[in-house]
């Protein structure tokens, strides 16, 4: 697809090349605070976002709209909810069907936290595990040696369980039976089987597409005042990136992978950045208000500059990938596809940043699954602000 004036003008305004619109959480106002999110603002969803709830989900327009602002109300309550339960807090997912939050509470929790939590509007659960548990077993995890067949591990707050996905066919390999053998150890584990394994979405050098850097193209994922957020995979420090036109945009000045997989780019030479998200003519580019994280279950959506804009749903929280390049913690997974080009580019909900993308396995003719990279962590790893409305 051939670039229109306007769209060559928001590429050059750093309208994130590669950048997305979700849905799922609510407007909120800037924040000058390094690695947090906004407030709400009362701002609505745009028309795009609604459109785009519709065709990805199979909604209707009302249903868009309730769904919009059921996921806006769990996203606020989470947190709340995690301080309610205390040490007797198991987990959160937001679930479609009854478009509430369910909160996991161990038995411990006593009845009045119980009733507080259901007041707030909440469904409750009792599980066995607490999430500090899961997350416990899963840092144990993050300290074994995983063979390849095993492509990621993280915290199932529904199943209440940590799941470690084995590549399809290698669950009788020996390291990893090993592995398994290793992780049931450490706490409570659940074997799943995938496809593939994950790998990461960089592309050689295209021309007309996003940002490069030496023969790797990526997108550009958020503007953050000075430059723009993106996959680590995709440059090391120094390195020299250029736009979609072949100009000097910047240098790498931070990035980390593996172990974490996220940078960040300083922007000058003619390019400035803006608060938008590239639509790619598939939905308006949108606004970013903020960068509330939305709860597991959450509709999300991602744009990058080869597959550009798709939708799914939030997986999972705090999972390891484990590439072959080595292993990549505190990742989110969705059920969002991508491809190669599209790494660090951005991942929305609604109009709150959510990250940057990784890598996954798949693509977008049969389906796949991807994970990004937080945004609030890349924030205040680098000290770093959210270019917001």
């Amino acid at each position: 697809m051939g670039r229109t004036g306007l769209t060559r003008a928001c590429v050059a305004a750093l309208l994130m090349i590669g950048s997305w619109t979700a849905a799922g959480t609510p407007p909120a106002s800037a924040s000058d605070t390094p690695g947090s999110g906004s407030p709400a603002a009362s701002a609505p969803a745009s028309t795009a976002l609604l459109q785009a709830m519709q065709r990805d989900f199979g909604l209707s327009p009302a249903e868009a709209e309730e769904r919009l602002a059921a996921e806006q109300r769990a996203t606020a309550l989470e947190p709340k909810a995690r301080k309610t339960a205390g040490p007797a807090y198991g987990g959160a997912w937001f679930d479609a069907k009854s478009e509430k939050l369910t909160v996991a509470v161990t038995p411990d929790a006593d009845a009045a936290t119980v009733r507080s939590l259901r007041s707030s509007g909440a469904a409750v659960r009792t599980v066995e595990h607490s999430a500090h548990r899961l997350d416990t077993t899963v840092s144990r995890l993050d300290r074994l040696d995983a063979p390849s067949g095993v492509s990621s591990w993280s915290v199932d707050p529904a199943a209440n369980t940590v799941v470690v996905n084995v590549v399809e066919g290698e669950r009788t390999d020996n390291d990893v039976r090993r592995f398994l053998s290793e992780a049931r150890e450490a706490g409570p584990v659940t074997v799943r089987t995938v496809r593939a394994a994950a790998e990461t979405f960089a592309a050689g050098t295209v021309g007309g597409d996003p940002y490069y850097t030496g023969n790797v193209r990526c997108s550009i994922g958020f503007s953050v005042h000075g430059g723009f957020v993106t996959a680590g995979h995709c440059g090391g420090v120094g390195g020299q990136v250029r736009g979609w036109d072949g100009s000097y945009i910047g240098n790498f000045q931070g990035s980390s992978f593996p172990g974490n997989d996220y940078a960040w780019v300083n922007v000058g030479s003619g390019w400035w950045t803006v608060p938008v998200v590239l639509g790619w003519g598939t939905v308006s580019d949108q606004l970013v208000r903020g960068s509330n994280e939305a709860p597991v279950g959450a509709s999300i959506c991602r744009s990058g500059s080869t597959t550009r804009w798709h939708c799914g749903r939030l997986l999972a929280k705090n999972e390891t990938v484990n590439y072959s390049q080595g292993a990549v913690h505190q990742m989110t997974k969705t059920s969002v596809c991508a491809e190669g080009g599209d790494s660090g580019g951005s991942f929305i909900s609604g109009d709150q940043a959510q990250g940057v993308t990784s890598g996954g396995w798949g693509n977008c003719s049969s389906g796949g699954e991807t994970w990004f990279q937080p945004i609030n962590e890349i924030l205040g790893r680098y000290g770093l602000t959210l270019h917001t409305a």
